[in-house]
Protein backbone atom coordinates (compact mmCIF):
# COMPACT_ATOMS: atom_id res chain seq x y z
CA UNK A 1 0.00 0.00 0.00
CA UNK A 2 2.81 2.41 0.84
CA UNK A 3 4.45 1.77 -2.52
CA UNK A 4 1.49 3.10 -4.54
CA UNK A 5 3.10 6.18 -6.06
CA UNK A 6 -0.17 7.26 -7.69
CA UNK A 7 -1.85 7.73 -4.31
CA UNK A 8 0.30 9.77 -1.96
CA UNK A 9 -0.14 12.78 0.25
CA UNK A 10 1.50 15.98 -1.08
CA UNK A 11 3.89 15.87 1.90
CA UNK A 12 5.54 12.90 0.18
CA UNK A 13 5.80 14.41 -3.28
CA UNK A 14 9.35 14.14 -4.58
CA UNK A 15 10.20 11.31 -2.20
CA UNK A 16 13.24 9.25 -3.27
CA UNK A 17 12.33 6.11 -5.18
CA UNK A 18 15.09 4.08 -3.54
CA UNK A 19 14.51 0.84 -1.69
CA UNK A 20 16.28 2.30 1.34
CA UNK A 21 13.84 5.21 1.57
CA UNK A 22 10.79 2.98 1.10
CA UNK A 23 11.98 0.83 3.99
CA UNK A 24 12.54 3.93 6.13
CA UNK A 25 9.10 5.28 5.30
CA UNK A 26 7.41 1.96 6.09
CA UNK A 27 9.31 1.69 9.38
CA UNK A 28 8.26 5.18 10.45
CA UNK A 29 4.62 4.52 9.58
CA UNK A 30 4.65 1.14 11.33
CA UNK A 31 6.31 2.43 14.50
CA UNK A 32 4.03 5.45 14.71
CA UNK A 33 0.93 3.35 14.20
CA UNK A 34 2.14 0.93 16.88
CA UNK A 35 2.53 3.75 19.41
CA UNK A 36 -0.86 5.25 18.52
CA UNK A 37 -2.55 1.87 18.99
CA UNK A 38 -0.54 0.70 22.01
CA UNK A 39 -1.22 3.83 24.06
CA UNK A 40 -4.83 4.33 22.96
CA UNK A 41 -4.43 7.74 21.35
CA UNK A 42 -7.32 7.65 18.88
CA UNK A 43 -10.76 9.01 19.68
CA UNK A 44 -12.48 8.87 16.26
CA UNK A 45 -13.81 12.22 15.08
CA UNK A 46 -11.65 14.37 17.35
CA UNK A 47 -9.13 16.99 16.24
CA UNK A 48 -5.41 16.98 17.00
CA UNK A 49 -3.22 20.07 17.24
CA UNK A 50 0.02 18.91 15.60
CA UNK A 51 2.82 21.14 16.86
CA UNK A 52 5.32 22.11 14.19
CA UNK A 53 8.57 23.79 15.20
CA UNK A 54 10.27 23.47 11.84
CA UNK A 55 12.78 20.92 13.10
CA UNK A 56 13.37 17.47 11.63
CA UNK A 57 11.25 15.71 14.26
CA UNK A 58 8.12 17.82 13.79
CA UNK A 59 8.33 17.56 9.99
CA UNK A 60 8.54 13.78 10.34
CA UNK A 61 5.57 13.80 12.73
CA UNK A 62 3.49 15.92 10.36
CA UNK A 63 4.21 13.75 7.33
CA UNK A 64 3.65 10.39 9.02
CA UNK A 65 0.39 11.45 10.69
CA UNK A 66 -0.94 12.72 7.37
CA UNK A 67 0.17 9.48 5.75
CA UNK A 68 -1.81 7.47 8.30
CA UNK A 69 -4.82 9.76 7.89
CA UNK A 70 -4.50 9.58 4.08
CA UNK A 71 -4.62 5.78 4.30
CA UNK A 72 -7.70 5.80 6.53
CA UNK A 73 -5.71 4.53 9.52
CA UNK A 74 -6.04 7.65 11.67
CA UNK A 75 -9.70 8.78 11.91
CA UNK A 76 -9.04 12.22 13.39
CA UNK A 77 -8.71 15.76 12.03
CA UNK A 78 -5.21 17.24 11.94
CA UNK A 79 -4.44 20.91 12.43
CA UNK A 80 -0.78 21.89 12.16
CA UNK A 81 0.32 24.73 14.41
CA UNK A 82 3.51 26.74 14.64
CA UNK A 83 4.13 29.04 17.58
CA UNK A 84 6.46 31.85 16.52
CA UNK A 85 8.10 32.80 19.83
CA UNK A 86 9.74 35.96 18.59
CA UNK A 87 13.29 34.71 18.36
CA UNK A 88 15.53 37.18 16.49
CA UNK A 89 16.09 36.05 12.93
CA UNK A 90 13.31 33.45 12.97
CA UNK A 91 12.29 32.89 9.31
CA UNK A 92 8.59 33.62 9.81
CA UNK A 93 7.55 32.85 6.22
CA UNK A 94 9.14 29.40 5.87
CA UNK A 95 6.48 27.32 7.60
CA UNK A 96 3.40 29.18 6.32
CA UNK A 97 4.71 28.92 2.75
CA UNK A 98 5.51 25.23 3.17
CA UNK A 99 2.14 24.37 4.72
CA UNK A 100 0.23 26.30 2.06
CA UNK A 101 2.17 24.55 -0.68
CA UNK A 102 1.48 21.15 0.88
CA UNK A 103 -2.21 21.87 1.35
CA UNK A 104 -1.98 21.30 5.13
CA UNK A 105 -4.54 22.94 7.38
CA UNK A 106 -2.65 25.12 9.83
CA UNK A 107 -2.56 27.99 12.26
CA UNK A 108 0.42 30.28 12.79
CA UNK A 109 0.50 32.02 16.16
CA UNK A 110 2.88 34.80 17.21
CA UNK A 111 3.69 35.20 20.92
CA UNK A 112 6.90 36.93 22.00
CA UNK A 113 7.94 34.51 24.73
CA UNK A 114 11.58 35.10 23.77
CA UNK A 115 11.62 38.50 25.48
CA UNK A 116 10.09 37.01 28.62
CA UNK A 117 12.70 34.26 28.75
CA UNK A 118 15.57 36.68 28.24
CA UNK A 119 14.19 38.94 30.97
CA UNK A 120 13.49 36.25 33.56
CA UNK A 121 16.40 33.82 33.17
CA UNK A 122 19.72 34.95 34.71
CA UNK A 123 22.70 35.14 32.38
CA UNK A 124 24.49 31.81 32.11
CA UNK A 125 21.44 29.73 33.03
CA UNK A 126 19.62 27.53 30.51
CA UNK A 127 16.50 28.89 28.84
CA UNK A 128 14.85 25.58 27.99
CA UNK A 129 12.65 25.04 31.07
CA UNK A 130 10.94 28.44 31.03
CA UNK A 131 10.75 28.50 27.24
CA UNK A 132 9.07 25.09 27.27
CA UNK A 133 6.53 26.10 29.93
CA UNK A 134 5.54 29.25 28.07
CA UNK A 135 5.27 27.38 24.80
CA UNK A 136 3.16 24.62 26.34
CA UNK A 137 0.78 27.12 27.93
CA UNK A 138 0.19 28.84 24.60
CA UNK A 139 -0.30 25.53 22.80
CA UNK A 140 -2.91 24.46 25.36
CA UNK A 141 -4.73 27.74 24.80
CA UNK A 142 -4.65 27.34 21.02
CA UNK A 143 -5.85 23.74 21.27
CA UNK A 144 -8.85 24.85 23.30
CA UNK A 145 -9.62 27.68 20.89
CA UNK A 146 -9.52 25.26 17.96
CA UNK A 147 -11.65 22.60 19.65
CA UNK A 148 -8.82 20.07 19.77
CA UNK A 149 -8.77 17.09 22.12
CA UNK A 150 -4.99 16.67 22.06
CA UNK A 151 -1.71 18.51 21.66
CA UNK A 152 0.60 16.31 19.58
CA UNK A 153 4.37 16.66 19.94
CA UNK A 154 7.29 15.35 17.90
CA UNK A 155 9.36 13.87 20.74
CA UNK A 156 10.96 10.61 19.65
CA UNK A 157 12.56 7.61 21.35
CA UNK A 158 15.86 9.38 21.98
CA UNK A 159 14.15 12.37 23.60
CA UNK A 160 12.41 9.93 25.95
CA UNK A 161 15.69 8.21 26.82
CA UNK A 162 17.51 11.48 27.41
CA UNK A 163 14.74 12.72 29.70
CA UNK A 164 14.85 9.46 31.64
CA UNK A 165 18.57 9.88 32.35
CA UNK A 166 18.23 13.58 33.11
CA UNK A 167 15.65 12.75 35.78
CA UNK A 168 17.79 9.88 37.03
CA UNK A 169 21.01 11.87 37.31
CA UNK A 170 19.75 15.34 38.21
CA UNK A 171 16.31 14.98 39.83
CA UNK A 172 16.64 11.73 41.75
CA UNK A 173 13.51 10.20 40.25
CA UNK A 174 12.62 7.51 37.74
CA UNK A 175 10.46 9.25 35.13
CA UNK A 176 10.46 10.31 31.51
CA UNK A 177 8.18 11.70 28.77
CA UNK A 178 5.10 9.47 28.56
CA UNK A 179 3.62 8.75 25.12
CA UNK A 180 0.20 9.80 26.44
CA UNK A 181 -0.44 12.33 29.18
CA UNK A 182 -3.50 14.12 30.54
CA UNK A 183 -2.81 17.79 31.29
CA UNK A 184 -3.28 19.20 34.77
CA UNK A 185 -6.66 20.68 33.93
CA UNK A 186 -7.83 17.31 32.66
CA UNK A 187 -9.25 18.64 29.38
CA UNK A 188 -6.43 17.89 26.93
CA UNK A 189 -4.27 14.94 26.09
CA UNK A 190 -0.60 15.31 25.17
CA UNK A 191 0.46 12.68 22.63
CA UNK A 192 3.90 11.63 21.41
CA UNK A 193 3.22 9.32 18.45
CA UNK A 194 6.94 9.11 17.56
CA UNK A 195 7.73 7.45 20.90
CA UNK A 196 9.09 4.32 19.16
CA UNK A 197 10.97 6.22 16.43
CA UNK A 198 14.74 6.71 16.54
CA UNK A 199 16.09 10.24 16.12
CA UNK A 200 18.43 9.12 13.36
CA UNK A 201 15.42 7.98 11.31
CA UNK A 202 13.78 11.40 11.70
CA UNK A 203 17.02 12.95 10.49
CA UNK A 204 17.31 10.62 7.50
CA UNK A 205 13.68 11.11 6.56
CA UNK A 206 13.65 14.92 6.74
CA UNK A 207 16.91 15.15 4.78
CA UNK A 208 15.65 12.76 2.11
CA UNK A 209 12.48 14.83 1.76
CA UNK A 210 14.49 18.08 1.75
CA UNK A 211 12.14 19.75 4.20
CA UNK A 212 13.07 23.38 5.09
CA UNK A 213 14.59 22.83 8.53
CA UNK A 214 14.54 25.70 11.02
CA UNK A 215 17.12 25.32 13.85
CA UNK A 216 16.28 26.27 17.43
CA UNK A 217 18.85 29.02 17.85
CA UNK A 218 17.66 29.98 21.31
CA UNK A 219 18.50 26.62 22.85
CA UNK A 220 21.33 25.82 20.50
CA UNK A 221 23.21 28.95 21.49
CA UNK A 222 23.95 27.56 24.94
CA UNK A 223 26.92 25.31 25.63
CA UNK A 224 27.08 22.53 28.16
CA UNK A 225 23.38 21.80 28.45
CA UNK A 226 22.62 18.74 30.55
CA UNK A 227 20.64 17.20 27.71
CA UNK A 228 23.60 17.51 25.36
CA UNK A 229 25.80 15.76 27.90
CA UNK A 230 23.29 12.91 28.18
CA UNK A 231 23.08 12.67 24.40
CA UNK A 232 26.86 12.42 24.16
CA UNK A 233 26.84 9.66 26.80
CA UNK A 234 24.20 7.67 24.89
CA UNK A 235 26.09 8.20 21.63
CA UNK A 236 29.21 6.73 23.22
CA UNK A 237 27.28 3.75 24.58
CA UNK A 238 25.74 3.16 21.17
CA UNK A 239 29.14 3.22 19.50
CA UNK A 240 30.52 0.74 22.04
CA UNK A 241 27.46 -1.50 21.94
CA UNK A 242 25.15 -0.97 18.93
CA UNK A 243 21.51 -1.35 19.89
CA UNK A 244 22.02 -0.14 23.45
CA UNK A 245 19.47 2.67 23.07
CA UNK A 246 16.74 0.26 22.02
CA UNK A 247 17.48 -2.11 24.89
CA UNK A 248 17.19 0.75 27.40
CA UNK A 249 13.98 1.91 25.77
CA UNK A 250 12.53 -1.59 25.96
CA UNK A 251 13.30 -1.63 29.69
CA UNK A 252 11.06 1.41 30.15
CA UNK A 253 8.15 -0.63 28.79
CA UNK A 254 8.94 -3.59 31.04
CA UNK A 255 8.90 -2.27 34.61
CA UNK A 256 8.61 -4.74 37.51
CA UNK A 257 7.27 -2.72 40.40
CA UNK A 258 8.14 -5.42 42.94
CA UNK A 259 11.79 -5.12 41.91
CA UNK A 260 12.03 -1.37 42.37
CA UNK A 261 12.18 0.55 45.67
CA UNK A 262 9.06 2.72 45.70
CA UNK A 263 6.68 1.62 48.50
CA UNK A 264 3.89 3.73 46.99
CA UNK A 265 3.91 1.48 43.93
CA UNK A 266 4.31 -1.87 45.68
CA UNK A 267 3.23 -3.00 49.17
CA UNK A 268 6.54 -4.28 50.51
CA UNK A 269 5.35 -4.05 54.12
CA UNK A 270 2.32 -6.18 53.28
CA UNK A 271 4.32 -9.10 51.89
CA UNK A 272 3.61 -12.25 53.91
CA UNK A 273 5.41 -15.59 53.70
CA UNK A 274 3.09 -18.48 52.86
CA UNK A 275 4.43 -20.56 55.76
CA UNK A 276 4.58 -17.73 58.29
CA UNK A 277 1.77 -19.25 60.37
CA UNK A 278 3.40 -22.68 60.65
CA UNK A 279 6.65 -21.09 61.87
CA UNK A 280 4.91 -19.60 64.90
CA UNK A 281 3.41 -22.98 65.84
CA UNK A 282 6.81 -24.56 66.32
Amino acid sequence: MLDDIDDIHPLFEGAPATTEFRKLRKRLVRQTREAVDQYGMVEPGTRWLVCLSGGKDSYTLLAILHELQWRGLLPVELLACNLDQGQPGFPATVLPDFLERMGVRHRIEYQDTYSIVMDKVPQGRTYCALCSRLRRGNLYRIAREEGCSAVVLGHHRDDILETFFMNLFHSGRTATMPPKLLNEDGDLFVYRPLAHVAEIDCDRFSKAMNYPIIPCDLCGSQDGLQRQQIKAMLDQWERNSPGRRQVIFKSLTNVRRSHMLDPSLFDFAGLVRENAGSDTDK
